[in-house]
């Protein structure tokens, strides 16, 4: 089952976190991770909420995410992120509602 890590990101030196990018995009893929979405355009559809930029990350298990997270090559980029960005960064897990797999389980 897949895990997902969302991250709202609000860029404060924008010289520093492309350093930062560079640092931690090869990272993701060293612990079976990739990115789902990184950057673009978002759109409040209710409340209050409008990061500057969003990531979502997706990993096998929350291990690996975990892993990710936890590593020193994902350490070194957080450290060049901390003074160029402020961070929100939520681990989501658990499955998803799929009505194929829902009409066959009768």
């Amino acid at each position: 089952m897949s895990v997902y890590v969302i991250v709202q990101i609000d860029v404060t030196d924008p010289v520093a976190y492309e350093r930062y990018k560079k640092l931690a995009a090869p990272t993701v893929g060293q612990y079976d991770g990739r990115y789902a979405v990184r950057g673009g355009t978002t759109t409040c559809l209710e409340g209050i909420w409008n990061p500057s930029r969003f990531v979502m990350l997706e990993f096998p298990t929350a291990e690996r995410a975990q892993a990710w997270f936890d590593s020193p090559e994902y350490g070194k980029a957080r450290k060049a992120r901390q003074h160029a960005a402020t961070v929100k960064m939520l681990l989501v897990e658990g499955p998803a509602y799929d009505p194929r797999s829902a009409a066959s389980a009768g």
